[in-house]
């Protein structure tokens, strides 16, 4: 059944990036084994190891479109209209750039509920995935969110930018993850609870 996630590689005090965007001291995981999964594409490819290879592989055939935000659209200038997942890209954004036909698979937005509902029909029954962690904020307080999924990294950042973080619909709660070892990252799976969703209690 498709779904509607986000996934982050974390630190273990919760940055997904360090002040000035740097994901050095994170992103080692893609590198730590000797299964090479190329991207979507064949454009990159990474050396994982086995559990997070399979991983991997499955959010990569499961995906259908990814929301992201203006910031990270321009940070990696739109990853050239060729996003690794090989998926449609929705941005999220109040000011588009001027000229969109640089980006023929982009598709711009106004708001985070326009642009979960853009991306769950460009995915045509496959999953949608959540990039930026502003935009995985409030697509939680808005229940829009299935999955929380963390590539939980063991390393201490001391400051950066988080996960989550001013949610305005918190407490918000999750099943028992589903936990699967890698080399240089632990990957956990969180299913969200809905209001009234009784699972895990008598």
């Amino acid at each position: 059944m498709a779904k509607v996630y986000t996934h982050m590689t974390m630190s273990l005090d919760g940055y997904i990036a360090d002040p000035e965007d740097g994901i050095g001291e994170l992103f080692g995981w893609y590198s730590a084994g000797d299964v090479i999964v190329p991207s979507a594409g064949g454009r990159w490819s990474f050396q994982l190891d086995a559990n997070s290879a399979e991983m991997l592989r499955e959010m990569l055939a499961g995906a259908g479109a990814l929301v992201c935000g203006r910031r990270l659209f321009d940070l990696t200038n739109g990853w050239d209209d060729n996003h690794p997942i090989g998926a449609p890209v929705v941005v999220v954004t109040h000011n588009a750039p001027e000229d969109t036909t640089k980006w023929p698979r982009t598709t711009f937005v106004n708001g985070v509920a326009e642009g979960i509902a853009a991306a769950g029909e460009i995915a045509d029954g496959k999953d949608v995935t959540i990039a930026s962690a502003d935009i995985a904020r409030q697509a939680l307080d808005l229940g829009l969110v299935d999955e929380v999924c963390v590539s939980l990294v063991p390393v201490l950042l001391g400051r950066g930018i988080p996960y989550f973080t001013n949610l305005a619909s918190a407490p918000h709660r999750f099943d028992d993850p589903v936990i699967i070892q890698g080399q240089r990252a632990t990957h956990l799976r969180y299913r969200v609870r809905r209001a009234g969703d009784l699972t895990g209690h008598l």
